[in-house]
């Protein structure tokens, strides 16, 4: 975390040009940046030279590799599952959470789909093996059970929906908890977090329903 933060105060800090010995200008007048200082220290300026090689390396590692091409199929399949919801459940209350997974999964898939494609995986990460095995994902809902949901209508779907979207958010929580831990980029944090803050959310909602 400390490490992002200093990434992003980088990022954002203020550049500008200053004539020679201005207050925060380099002697040659060129470019400077203000690198915010940690609590209790001042702030310092630095060459973008210097800023570029004080910024954190958050290079993806395999542990973001993995979260967020598994995620891409887990958010899949709450996308399948929602979409049943319309014209099975019989609570408005199901109907309303099934349209706000809609709503936060579709972009959430574009943008991790952008991510990879911007982070393509190694060859060898690719094969690996055990990646490939979605249904050892957490929370995922095995092929029975979604023929299950989708032959259920009235009362009957709204309890199974709500029974397996619960579990399938929770996994979703386990999966963003380890790429927290074990990850290294600054978008795939920023993407965890949001499916933490929004899948937790909907927990409560789901088992205040149930």
């Amino acid at each position: 975390m400390a490490g992002a933060a200093l990434a992003a105060s980088l990022l954002l800090a203020l550049a500008g040009c200053e004539e020679e010995g201005g207050e925060n200008g380099t002697k040659d007048g060129a470019a400077s940046v203000i690198a915010p200082g940690r609590p209790g220290e001042n702030s310092r300026t630095l060459s973008p030279e210097q800023a570029a090689k004080e910024r954190p390396d958050d290079s993806p590692n395999a542990a973001d590799q993995t979260y967020v091409r598994n995620m891409v199929e887990h958010h899949r399949q709450a996308l399948e599952m929602s979409a049943l919801a319309p014209d099975r459940a019989s609570a408005e209350g199901v109907r309303r959470v099934a349209e706000r997974i809609t709503a936060a999964q579709r972009p959430e898939i574009g943008a991790m789909e952008r991510w990879l494609g911007r982070y393509p995986a190694p060859a060898a990460t690719e094969t690996g093996g055990h990646e490939h095995d979605h249904g050892a994902m957490p929370g995922m809902a095995t092929r029975q059970q979604l023929d299950e949901l989708a032959a259920a209508k009235g009362p009957d779907f709204d309890r199974l929906f709500l029974r397996l979207m619960t579990a399938h958010h929770e996994g979703a929580l386990k999966m963003a908890g380890e790429a927290l831990s074990g990850g290294n980029n600054v978008a795939v944090e920023e993407m965890a977090n949001e499916v933490v803050a929004t899948q937790s959310a909907e927990i409560h909602r789901m088992r205040a329903m149930s």
